[in-house]
């Protein structure tokens, strides 16, 4: 992966001096990850912060959305909740090459293909990285996102009935293949549809690799990160959505891993039931319509994903992983299918 394009120092320099006070020199390196923005490790005096940008050849609703997520990050920074906390955000272009926000720097490291080094000859820090997931997303789920001023942010009502048409029109804009159990899959959920949970301001990306654990025992998940499709709708989306990746016998789509040398090792790690029981207990959530959340996320990761294969297939896509993504989107849409016919998926 190509580093993103270096920001220009004496602009940004500048904005800083006169947005913060004082005059102070910055130093900026780019870094890995952030998802589809760019991040750049940012020192000014003796503070470390994490500037996250919109690519610099965004559009204007990638852009938007860079800015959206620092307004979230802003209003939640008093909660009782794990984040890098902003700073400072910027709409203009000119200053860093592309809309842009300032957080706080969280040392900790995602769980993404391995595990942070500290714990993998550690089971008890194994079963905590798992139980943090659930508290920090409960945690989350529980910010009454009214008195944050978040009402603009979605529109609860009907969510979960719009999310299948939705989701259908999308794959009808790319399918380019047959995708057994697609539309046999959306009739099931369309015909099982729960009833609506009250909403709450849900991640849209809750997983492993989303957060930022500690690199020493014990084992904690810092900040919650890329907010960038949060929203308020439907938690338990959010929560079917994590247990599509946790390390499971069998799971080829789980995070940090799993069975192999320095992953998760599998014996006595707790089960999805005890983690879902420790959602219900830390949420007061009725999950007795689980199963139709556990259906409907690898579902939409599914068609996701074929989208980016569907690009890779018309050569519109120079990304390499675009081309693994069918298998992947195929995996997922098998589970969700066994899943609608009652079985494990």
């Amino acid at each position: 992966m190509r580093p993103p394009p270096e920001i220009e120092i004496p602009p940004l320099e500048r904005w800083l001096d006169e947005h913060l006070g004082d005059r102070m020199p910055i130093e900026v390196a780019a870094l890995k990850g952030g998802g589809s923005c760019e991040l750049f490790s940012l020192r000014r005096g003796g503070e470390r912060w994490v500037l996250r940008r919109a690519p610099a050849r965004a559009s204007s609703s990638t852009a938007h959305d860079v800015l959206r997520e620092h307004r979230i990050l802003q209003a939640i920074r008093e909660q009782d909740v794990r984040i890098a906390k902003p700073i400072i955000a910027c709409d203009d272009p000119a200053v860093a090459g592309a809309p842009f926000y300032v957080m706080e720097f969280v040392d900790g490291e995602p769980i993404r293909h391995k595990l942070p080094a500290a714990y993998a000859d550690s089971r008890e820090a194994q079963g905590l990285a798992l139980t943090e997931l659930i508290d920090a997303l409960a945690e989350v789920h529980n910010i009454d996102w009214r008195a944050c001023g978040l009402e603009s942010l979605g529109k609860p009502e009907g969510y979960l009935e719009r999310q299948v048409p939705r989701w259908l029109a999308q794959l009808d804009s790319y399918r380019c293949r047959e995708l057994p159990g697609v539309d046999a899959t959306g009739h099931w959920l369309r015909e099982n549809l729960p009833a609506e949970q009250p909403a709450a301001l849900a991640h849209g990306d809750y997983k492993l690799d989303n957060l930022l654990y500690s690199r020493e025992l014990p084992a904690r998940a810092l900040a919650v990160v890329d907010w960038e499709m949060a929203s308020i709708g439907d938690p338990l989306v959010d929560l079917a959505w994590a247990l599509i990746f946790l390390p499971e016998e069998g799971n080829t789509l789980a995070l940090g891993a799993a069975g192999q040398p320095g992953g998760f090792q599998l014996a006595g790690l707790p089960t999805q039931a005890d983690l879902v029981e420790r959602y219900a207990e830390r949420t007061g959530r009725d999950l007795g319509a689980l199963h139709w959340y556990r259906v409907f996320s690898p579902w939409k990761l599914g068609i996701v994903l074929e989208g980016s294969y569907a690009k890779h297939l018309r050569g519109e896509s120079k990304n390499p992983n675009h081309a693994f993504f069918g298998n992947v989107a195929d995996t997922l849409l098998a589970r969700a299918e066994s899943l609608a016919q009652g079985g494990r998926g």
